[in-house]
């Protein structure tokens, strides 16, 4: 008896810690992050990116490596710099929890370029199909990016940066595949994604 009575305990503990680590997150969020993210991760603009739906493994993963310098930004070396992993963490399932409406395509005849070599990849230069690493529906895995909903003109720098290796994480794959894109192709790819 006195096991499953310490079970329930746990399980009441654990519901407790994380109602604080959300308390905690949104107070963050509401403190700094939403004055380029917005209040529930949907950022107007697209110099920042929005976090609504973002994994949140990859939340913390980011934000970690915007701490440690290797991924270079200072704005965001600023707001990081005192928070734990833990906070990273729940910072991410905050997000997490977020919904962004989907979008038409701006350019619908970008995007169906940007669909079709996010699907199938260009053979002829040797870009891979986008879709084998974040998904048929670009909604990415817990060490990738969801890449749907986000905004094209993020996107496509993000792609810029890796071409011309100024981004510094994440790196290993994605340096040799934005290496191969076109400027064109990046720019489709990121439309395309930007209205699943």
């Amino acid at each position: 008896m006195v096991p499953v009575l310490a079970a329930f305990s746990l399980l009441g503990t654990g519901s407790v810690w994380a109602q604080a680590d959300e308390a905690r997150a949104k107070k963050i969020a509401g403190g700094s992050c939403f004055l380029c993210h917005g209040e529930r991760g949907e950022s107007t603009s697209e110099i920042f990116p929005r976090l609504a739906g973002q994994h949140a493994e990859y939340v913390a993963k980011q934000l970690a490596a915007f701490k440690s310098g290797q991924r270079k930004s200072t704005a965001m070396a600023e707001m990081v710099a005192k928070l734990t992993p833990d906070e990273m963490l729940a910072l991410g399932k905050y997000y997490e929890k977020m919904n962004l409406p989907r979008e038409e395509a701006k350019d619908p005849q970008l995007a169906a370029m940007g669909r079709y070599i996010y699907h199938n990849g260009n053979k002829f230069s040797g870009v891979p199909a986008c879709a084998s690493c974040h998904g048929t529906a670009a909604e990415g895995t817990a060490n990738l990016p969801r890449l749907a909903t986000q905004f094209s003109g993020y996107i496509h720098t993000q792609l810029k940066s890796f071409n011309k290796r100024e981004r510094t994480n994440d790196n290993t794959v994605m340096h040799v595949v934005a290496e191969k894109m076109t400027e064109l192709e990046m720019a489709a790819v990121a439309e395309y994604v930007s209205s699943k």
